[in-house]
């Protein structure tokens, strides 16, 4: 079955579905995304996608480009059309189609707005099975990593010296020496006393709906949590690391710059988290 995508108003097969070469998301990377996970057609965490989507727009001054209702509609429709019961959504809106010129276009134009989708493979089974290894980059992105932008070359630049080292992800530090991010995931810690610790929002790092979610997991089993930067020192002490997004789920990471985190084993916050939030993933948070 052909891939279907939707693009600026039509719904067509993906290896037709094109942009014009004056999008200036194309030009200027003037745009910003979702991407949402799909887990038994399901939508999984949604609104806190759709609401950061939302906030995205309103930092870079573009309009959306068709209210709310109208945009789950067409989520809905690319899944059904997809037969899509398990994968992500991906969702781009840009400032649209104007003459090539770093001012914003006058008079304005109308936004264009992509959705596409593409199966997965499954949950994972444990988070044994799920762990993996990370190093530590420095952190070269603009700053105000806060807007989800298109503009992600210094995070797939840092990814990409990830996997040349056979680790899956770049855990960031900033020139003080503290974590911000990963290059596609909010990183979490359990530190050498034990407190588990994650970095306060601001415009260094993104807003993760993962983390959000998990945030909201661990206040109804209350369970402990510092929204508090660490440094890369404190990290490589740690009893426990792991990371948050769509994507990531809750990935538990056993070694970092070639160094075992904590006895190299998953540990028992992360596994225990991993759990919650299969839990959430299968609509059953309890």
């Amino acid at each position: 079955m052909s891939h279907i995508a939707y693009a600026n108003g039509r719904y067509v097969p993906l290896r037709n579905a094109c942009v014009n070469v004056e999008d200036r998301g194309y030009q200027f990377a003037d745009g910003v995304y979702e991407v949402v996970y799909v887990h038994g057609g399901r939508l999984i965490d949604a609104a806190l996608h759709l609401d950061r989507l939302d906030r995205s727009l309103r930092e870079i001054r573009i309009p959306a480009p068709m209210p709310r209702t109208a945009l789950v509609h067409v989520l809905r429709e690319v899944l059904g059309r997809n037969r899509l019961a398990r994968g992500l959504l991906y969702i781009q809106v840009t400032r649209g189609v104007a003459r090539r010129e770093h001012a914003f276009p006058s008079p304005e134009v109308a936004p264009a707005l992509v959705v596409t989708a593409r199966r997965t493979p499954g949950f994972p089974a444990s988070a044994e099975a799920w762990a993996a290894s990370a190093v530590t980059r420095p952190d070269l992105r603009w700053a105000r990593c806060d807007i989800k932008t298109v503009g992600l070359l210094a995070n797939l630049l840092a990814k990409q010296e990830a996997r040349d080292q056979g680790a899956v992800e770049a855990i960031l530090v900033d020139r003080d020496g503290m974590v911000t991010e990963g290059a596609s995931t909010n990183v979490w810690l359990v530190d050498a006393a034990g407190t588990l610790r994650t970095r306060q929002l601001g415009q260094a790092i993104l807003a993760g709906c993962t983390r959000a979610a998990l945030l909201k997991l661990l206040a109804e089993h209350d369970i402990s949590v510092t929204e508090q930067a660490f440094s890369a020192e404190e990290l490589r002490r740690g009893r426990e690391v792991f990371l948050t997004s769509a994507t990531s789920f809750v990935r538990p990471i056993t070694s970092i710059d070639g160094a075992a985190v904590g006895d190299g084993t998953v540990g028992p916050v992360s596994s225990h988290l991993f759990d919650l939030f299969a839990r959430h993933m299968r609509g059953n948070s309890g």
